[in-house]
């Protein structure tokens, strides 16, 4: 798995970043430890669970 980087998720609406985590989520799950992809995958839900409290803290955006 590729790591998703915080500038990739930047325009994605809140709904998107769920569908990704859960995404990424399930990846997860298939991921040997100590594997890149297992640390790329927990990075990547890292990312977007900041993205998702970032949108949760701006608010609607009026």
């Amino acid at each position: 798995m590729r790591l998703i980087v915080a500038s990739e998720l930047d325009n994605l609406p809140e709904t998107a970043l769920h569908s990704k985590f859960y995404t990424v989520q399930q990846e997860l799950a298939f991921t040997a430890p100590a594997t890149t992809e297992r640390a790329n995958a927990l990075a990547s839900l890292e990312n977007i669970n900041r993205a998702i409290i970032t949108r949760r803290v701006k608010g609607p955006g009026f």
